[in-house]
């Protein structure tokens, strides 16, 4: 496993991350556990979670995640083998924004990140996380498969200022190391940047975008900053909702699957997005990859990359995802990735 820089923090992290969304939806707090050690077991020491998890983000299981890494920790006594990461929920401003978190009120002020991150430990039974991200940025901007920006004139939205005056004082605390960013733009993570080189405020360490073979919009503004700026990409949705591992090929519906089972990820069952994901999946046929393995190699490779979010549901999927994390795709593959990408480009945005 090969392990990458977090920002300018000296932290290193594996260049996969476990992602956890499915834990207390589709999967158990045994099979949660299962998870981590087998994570642990190739390598990874990254865990990606947030308060708002499970998804789909019901009141009824909204917290389960962290408590089943709360329980995994406590019965383990391996909090300083994994850097944890979670994130507070931002402001109820989309029809899919969850508003049973603290009745909706939660913008980034303090009162709410004081609520949000106390929560948080609690669950996890730990004092401190490694990353403290913000879910979503507390103004309106395009993101969650919105591609033009569209502007609210006198938007109440709390100052990006404010909102790094209150993290900063959780890292003075201990109870925060490092922070960031996600679903964020470019002019959201060069504010953040700015404002925390001039006032002396924490400074971003990360952002965790959407970023996958039907979805390299990332590439377009937000590729140079994390380079530039040292604030690299958390890659989540690597394989597009398992759209890139074939296995919803044809209109296929196979049973359990997360696109099976909710209405909520429309943009990853367009027909454009099929058109795409059957030609990668030619690709990797004719080369004799994995399509899973070639989809999520090609985002660990990218330079702007410093972790790739990988989530499952099974430890057979887990198992064969983590293989992705030695496999070098040749010029020849990347060659046909690019063609396919310029003929039907970021279909699932």
């Amino acid at each position: 496993m090969e392990y990458r820089e977090l920002g300018r923090t000296g932290l290193k992290v594996s260049a996969i991350c476990l992602g956890t969304m499915t834990w207390g939806e589709q999967n158990s707090e045994s099979e949660a556990h299962a998870q981590i050690d087998c994570a642990l077991d190739a390598g990874v020491n990254f865990i990606d979670t947030a308060e708002m998890y499970p998804v789909p983000p019901r009141a009824e299981t909204q917290g389960l995640t962290e408590t089943y890494i709360g329980t995994w920790l406590a019965k383990s006594g391996r909090r300083k083998d994994v850097v944890l990461a979670t994130k507070a929920a931002g402001p109820v401003r989309k029809p899919h924004n969850p508003r049973h978190i603290r009745g909706g009120n939660t913008f980034f002020d303090r009162a709410n990140l004081e609520a949000a991150l106390h929560d948080s430990l609690r669950r996890m039974q730990t004092d401190y996380v490694d990353l403290y991200q913000l879910h979503w940025p507390d103004r309106s901007v395009n993101c969650f498969g919105q591609l033009g920006y569209q502007h609210i004139a006198d938007e109440v939205t709390t100052p990006i200022v404010e909102t790094l005056g209150v993290l900063a004082d959780f890292v003075k605390a201990g109870k925060v190391r490092h922070v960031g960013v996600s679903n964020e733009t470019p002019w959201g993570l060069m504010r953040f940047l700015m404002l925390a080189d001039v006032a002396g405020l924490p400074r971003v360490a990360s952002i965790q975008n959407p970023y996958s073979l039907v979805n390299r919009t990332f590439e377009i503004g937000l590729s140079e900053i994390a380079i530039r700026e040292q604030a690299g990409l958390l890659a989540y949705s690597p394989l597009a909702f398992g759209v890139l591992s074939g296995k919803y090929l044809d209109g296929a519906k196979p049973a359990g699957a997360r696109l099976t089972l909710f209405e909520r990820f429309q943009r990853y069952t367009n027909p454009n997005t099929a058109r795409a994901a059957a030609a990668y999946l030619a690709l990797a046929r004719e080369h004799g990859l994995d399509p899973a393995q070639m989809a999520l190699a090609f985002v660990t490779s990218r330079d702007f990359v410093t972790s790739n979010i990988i989530g499952a549901t099974t430890l057979e999927q887990l198992r064969s995802n983590l293989e992705s994390a030695a496999l070098s795709l040749s010029p020849e593959v990347l060659a046909g990735i690019e063609a396919i990408h310029q003929q039907i480009p970021n279909p699932a945005p």
